[in-house]
């Protein structure tokens, strides 16, 4: 709750969340560090040159995950255009992360990212349609 107490407290923002942000602020933190997790646990595993690709859509993913939620906690001014476009980035990028651990999802480390990725993917898209009705 953290994150949407400090965006309400914003002077531009006003008390005036749109919780569709909020959501996704916090579903790319989680995706994020899901990903992370999920590229590391696949370092462990004893087929890892199978998972050569996983970890790889893995660590991207987290990283736009990351940076999406770091442009979309940014509330002063305005940069509706680039917002969007790191939401479709994220969005695809969760959608391509899902679909690669779903591959891989005998594995609890592929099936719960798979899971993060699409709960992320269905928010920035969420977040995109806010973001047009503004």
């Amino acid at each position: 709750m953290q994150i949407k107490q400090m965006i309400a407290a914003h002077p531009d923002v006003q008390g005036n969340l749109n919780p569709a942000l909020v959501r996704c602020i916090e579903e790319c933190l989680a995706c994020g560090q899901a990903c992370t997790s999920c590229a590391d646990a696949c370092l462990s595993e004893e087929a890892v040159t199978h998972l050569r690709q996983c970890i790889r859509v893995n660590l991207d993913c987290a990283d736009i995950c990351f940076a999406t939620a770091q442009l979309t906690t940014r509330r002063a001014g305005g940069n509706v255009p680039v917002l969007q476009s790191m939401l479709n980035a994220c969005r695809m990028a969760c959608e391509l992360c899902a679909a690669e651990c779903r591959q891989h999802d005998s594995m609890d480390h592929c099936r719960v990212c798979a899971e993060c990725c699409e709960r992320c993917r269905d928010a920035c898209q969420a977040a995109v349609a806010s973001l047009s009705t503004q």
